[in-house]
């Protein structure tokens, strides 16, 4: 007997500490996005290219955390032009715990220098939505991008961007955020600090999870702009940045990831989430008689932790609302379609509704593909 009481002992404490291991395997997923690329070089002075820049901080604050065992999902490792909306997917796809987009500042006057942390906000000061501007006037450079943008004017930031259900739930988190960087460039590296500021950015507004866009500097500083540019200057700002986002883990959650949108490798299941009413449920096995037959599109107009039924009243009375859990987030979807130029109309209609972020995801069965390879 005690022989067989010590082994179920010693069995039940494997199985803990096989769980409790587990749980803290689960890699904390960040999203690095250096801003611009390619044909776009964002602000350039003094010789100096943010784009060169922003993309050498990028891949350190990578190095870093990955070292540290975090996953790290980057927009762009190379000299490329990545359309906004698809950095935001980036994003989103990767079921990512937090978004941080790399930028550089520069202004016709040498005199300005110092860094700043931005947010998702409606600030409406003159300062703010000059770079909120700046930001995101590189929509221009995309192709149909008044087709894919509707709704969202440039080069008028203080139009009202709509806020989905995660950011409102996400803004503390992002604040959070923020303000642990604002205090690493003060405090640790001495810097000027501009602050920790809320401006309308189109790239932040179509991200679900918490999220920073960050002004290295001034390159239009002849000072700041040297810093920058040295390897030195970049290991001391990706080191700074590495070192708020791994405390705002700690912060959040602790030792374990269970509480946060898990990692999902790529084309992983969703996980439906059951239908309050038999309607709902009877239109979700219809949804998923169809998946199995081949890729479908559908329109992700919001993301909260909330459940909500899936009736007009509940999205502005737009119909065909489909739902899927991922992690302790549900994703809502409106419509459904597999001709990809109807899913683009789909949109449009979304966004005419009001859900300026709404974007296209494609599906092959139950599980979620790039639309690179729908298309294909």
């Amino acid at each position: 007997m005690i022989i067989t009481f010590s082994k179920k002992i010693l069995f039940a404490l494997v199985i803990l500490f096989s769980v409790a291991a587990a749980a803290q395997n689960k890699k904390f997923k960040v999203v690095i996005d250096a801003g611009h690329g390619g044909k776009d070089t964002g602000t350039v002075h003094n010789g100096y290219k943010e784009k060169a820049i922003v993309l050498q901080v990028a891949l350190k604050i990578g190095k870093i955390l990955e070292s540290q065992g975090y996953n790290v999902v980057y927009t762009r490792k190379t000299d490329v032009f990545i359309e906004l909306r698809e950095r935001a997917n980036i994003a989103n796809r990767a079921d990512a715990n937090l978004f941080i987009s790399i930028h550089c500042n520069g202004v016709n006057n040498k005199a300005p220098y110092g860094t700043e942390t931005f947010v998702m906000g409606l600030s409406r000061s003159d300062t703010n939505l000059e770079i909120a501007r700046k930001e995101n006037n590189v929509i221009t450079l995309e192709k149909d991008y008044k087709i894919k943008y509707k709704g969202f004017d440039p080069k008028s930031p203080a139009t009202s961007i709509g806020i989905n259900l995660a950011q409102e739930e996400s803004r503390k988190q992002s604040i959070l955020l923020a303000t642990k960087i604002h205090t690493g460039f003060k405090t640790g590296l001495k810097k000027y600090d501009r602050g920790v500021k809320q401006i309308p950015l189109w790239v932040l507004d179509a991200t679900v999870m918490p999220g920073a866009l960050i002004e290295l500097g001034f390159l239009s500083n002849t000072k700041e702009g040297k810093y920058l540019n040295s390897a030195a200057g970049q290991n001391e700002m990706a080191r700074s940045i590495a070192n708020a986002i791994i405390s705002y883990k700690k912060q959040s959650f602790g030792s374990y990831i269970a509480d946060s949108q898990p990692a999902i490798k790529k084309n992983t299941k969703a996980e439906p989430v059951d239908s309050k009413t038999s309607a709902e449920k009877s239109n979700s096995k219809s949804i998923a008689l169809t998946n199995k037959k081949g890729v479908v599109f559908k329109v992700q107009i919001a993301t909260s932790k909330k459940v909500l039924a899936t009736t007009p009243s509940n999205f502005k009375k737009l119909k065909n609302i489909s739902k899927i859990k991922r992690g302790s987030y549900i994703r809502y979807y409106y419509g459904e379609t597999t001709e990809y130029d109807k899913a683009k109309k789909l949109m449009i209609q979304a966004k005419e509704k009001g859900y300026a972020s709404a974007f296209i995801v494609a599906f092959r069965g139950n599980k979620i593909i790039t639309i690179k390879e729908a298309l294909e």
